[in-house]
C-alpha cells in the first residue's frame, strides 16, 4: 500500500527537514512529554515508554496526534486495536482478531493513514523468550517499515523488557512521575469539581497548598487523585492537615515492595534530650525540600551519619527528624537484601532504592550500617563478593542520586565502616553522639517520667542525674521502667528512692566497655562534629581526681 503524500507540516523525508541551530545542552533538556513528541516528529519507529501511568501517556499522545494531524489507536490484549477515546462498551469484542500480537502488528503495517499506535502492556511479548520469536521478528519488520512512513508505534509498560534483538530498533523513554505543575493542575481540577458542594470545605492558603503538593510528590496522578478524594470523603475538607493521609498512600507503596519498612512519625525532638548541635543542624535544613529552597538555589541535603555510643538516641533522632521535616521515614534493613539466589541480592537493593526514590521526598534510615557492612571488603572469600557488590551499589547511588532521598546512617563501631562511606559528597556531615551530660540526664529523667504519667517536679532529678553518671539514655529509661516494676510489686508509689535503688543495681555499658568507648571518643575528636554543644570528653577526664 502506498503512503499518503507528505504534508507541508511534516516534510517529505527526514533528509529534507530543515535543521535548526544546535542549542546548548542545558536548553536541550526536555520533559518526558517533550521528548516523546520530538521522537515522533523525528520518525523514530518504535518507542518504549516505561511508566505506570498509561492514562497520562495516552493523554500526552492524544495531544501530539492532534497537533500533528494524526489518529491515535490503542492496543490491548483484551480489546485489540481500537481508536483512542472509543467507548469500552462499543469495543468490548475488540477489532476482529487484532488482540493477537502478530495480527495487531500486521494491522500497523497495513494501515495507510498517518497514525500513532499505543500498545499497552506489550512487554511480555518483547522479552527474551523462545515463545516470542515470531513477535520479535515481526517487530523488527515493523521498525523497518515505519522508518519511512508517518506512523509510530509506542509501547507503554511499567517495566522494561527488551530482547537483545530489539535493542537497536527500540528507543526507550523514562516517563517519570508527575511534577509539582501536574499536581497543581490536578488539585485545581478537584477544587473546581467540589467548589459548589456545601458539605466540602477547602482551606488551602499558599503555604498549606505547597505542603500538600510537596507531600504528594512520588505518587502517580491516579494515586494522588485517589488520596485527595479520600480526604474529602473522610473529613469533608482539604487542608494542610491532610498531609498524613497522603503519607498513608505512600505507605501502601512501601508495603507492596516488601523490602523497606514504613515508620509512623510518633517521636519528635521534644522527646530528645540535649544534642543541641544536631537538632540545630536538622532545623536549618527543615525547608530544604521546598520549591522556595529550590528557587533560591539550594540543593536537597544528601544525608548524615550518626556515630556514637549505644543507647544515646541515634535511632530516636532519625524518627524525630521525620516528624520535624514532615516526611515519611523508611527503614532500610540491609540484611533483608541478601538472598540465597545468585544475583538476587543485587536486584533486591536496586529495587529498594527504586522504591525509596519513587516516594521521594523521603527519609531513608539505614540503622546500624556498621554491622550490615562489616566485612564487605573481604567478602570475596566468604560470599563470592556479594556483600562487596551490594555495598558498591549503595555507595554509587549515594554519590550519584538526584532524587530527594535523605539518608540517615547510624553506627556504633567506626572500625567496621569502610572509609569510602565517610567522605563528603555521599553524606553531608558526621555527628558523634556521646553519653549524656548532667543537664541532659536531668532532661532524660524528666521526659521518661512524664511519658509514664508522673509529675517530674515530685522527684529529685538533680540527684538522680548525678547518680546516673556514665549511663546512656536507654539505660536511664530502663532504670525508670525497672523502678516502676519494683513500686508496683511492693504496692507503693514511684518516688526518688525507688529509682535510686534501681540505678544502683544497674551496671552501665560505659563501665563494662570503657576501653572501646574511649577509643571511639578519641577517634571522633577532630573527625566528627559533636552532637552536643559541650566538647567531647574522655572517660579519664570525667573521673580525674585532684588532691588539695
Amino acid at each position: 500500500m502506498s503512503e499518503r503524500p507528505a504534508t507541508p507540516k511534516t516534510g517529505s523525508s527526514r533528509a529534507a527537514v530543515r535543521r535548526k541551530p544546535r542549542l546548548p545542552a542545558a536548553r536541550r533538556r526536555l520533559s518526558p512529554e517533550g521528548e516523546l513528541e520530538v521522537l515522533i516528529r523525528a520518525r523514530y519507529p518504535i518507542i518504549y515508554v516505561v511508566s505506570w501511568e498509561e492514562e497520562r501517556v495516552e493523554r500526552c499522545l492524544r495531544e501530539i496526534a492532534g497537533k500533528r494531524g494524526k489518529n491515535l489507536f490503542v492496543w490491548t490484549i483484551t480489546q485489540g486495536i481500537v481508536k483512542s477515546g472509543s467507548e469500552p462498551q462499543r469495543t468490548k469484542s475488540g477489532s476482529g482478531s487484532t488482540s493477537d500480537p502478530l495480527v495487531a502488528l500486521d494491522a500497523v503495517i497495513n494501515h495507510v493513514e498517518p497514525a500513532i499506535f499505543l500498545f499497552k502492556d506489550f512487554h511480555p511479548f518483547t522479552e527474551d523468550n523462545r515463545c516470542n520469536v515470531s513477535v520479535i521478528r515481526r517487530l523488527r519488520d515493523v521498525a523497518y517499515h515505519l522508518r519511512d512512513t508517518y506512523k509510530s508505534l509506542v509501547v507503554v509498560a511499567p517495566v522494561m523488557r527488551i530482547a537483545p534483538e530489539l535493542t537497536k530498533d527500540v528507543t526507550v523513554v523514562e516517563f517519570g512521575l508527575p511534577g509539582p505543575a501536574d499536581f497543581n493542575r490536578l488539585l485545581d481540577r478537584i477544587i473546581e469539581d467540589v467548589k459548589d458542594s456545601p458539605n466540602v470545605e477547602i482551606n488551602l492558603d499558599a503555604e498549606a497548598r505547597e505542603r500538600l503538593l510537596h507531600a504528594a510528590r512520588g505518587l502517580t496522578l491516579k494515586e494522588a487523585e485517589n488520596v485527595f478524594a479520600k480526604t474529602l470523603v473522610l473529613d469533608g475538607k482539604l487542608d494542610a492537615d491532610d498531609v498524613s493521609l497522603v503519607f498513608s498512600e505512600k505507605q501502601q507503596i512501601i508495603k507492596k515492595s516488601g523490602l523497606l519498612e514504613y515508620y509512623e512519625a510518633q517521636e519528635n525532638f521534644a522527646h530528645v534530650a540535649g544534642l543541641d548541635n544536631l537538632k540545630e543542624w536538622f532545623r536549618r535544613r527543615r525547608i530544604a525540600f521546598t520549591e522556595r529552597a529550590a528557587r533560591f538555589g539550594l540543593p536537597a541535603p544528601r544525608g548524615v551519619m550518626l556515630l556514637g555510643v549505644q543507647g544515646c538516641g541515634k535511632s530516636l533522632c532519625a524518627k524525630a527528624v521525620a516528624s520535624l521535616w514532615n516526611l515519611p521515614l523508611l527503614r532500610f534493613d540491609v540484611g533483608r537484601m541478601f538472598s540465597s539466589l545468585v544475583g538476587s541480592s543485587e536486584e533486591n537493593i536496586r529495587r529498594a532504592i527504586q522504591t525509596a526514590e519513587s516516594v521521594a521526598p523521603v527519609i531513608l534510615w539505614i540503622d546500624e550500617i556498621d554491622k550490615a557492612l562489616a566485612g564487605s571488603t573481604a567478602s570475596a572469600g566468604s560470599d563470592a563478593g556479594t556483600s562487596a557488590r551490594v555495598f558498591g551499589t549503595l555507595l554509587t547511588w549515594m554519590s550519584e542520586k538526584t532524587s530527594a532521598v535523605f539518608v540517615i546512617c547510624t553506627a556504633n563501631e567506626i572500625s567496621h565502616l569502610p572509609p569510602e562511606l565517610l567522605r563528603k559528597g555521599r553524606l553531608d556531615e558526621i555527628f558523634f553522639v556521646d553519653l549524656p551530660t548532667l543537664e541532659e540526664r536531668v532532661d532524660i529523667f524528666r521526659i521518661h517520667l512524664a511519658k509514664r504519667g508522673r509529675d517530674p517536679g515530685q522527684f529529685d532529678l538533680e540527684s538522680l542525674a548525678r547518680l546516673s553518671e556514665g549511663f546512656s539514655g536507654a539505660e536511664i529509661e530502663e532504670a525508670v521502667v525497672s523502678a516502676l516494676f519494683d513500686a508496683f510489686s511492693s504496692q507503693r508509689q514511684l518516688d526518688t528512692e525507688v529509682i535510686r535503688r534501681s540505678l544502683a543495681e544497674t551496671v552501665p555499658l560505659s563501665k563494662t566497655m570503657s576501653e572501646e568507648m574511649n577509643r571511639l571518643r578519641s577517634w571522633a575528636v577532630g573527625r566528627a562534629r559533636p552532637a552536643t554543644g559541650a566538647r567531647l570528653r574522655t572517660r579519664e577526664e570525667v573521673k580525674r581526681k585532684i588532691e588539695l
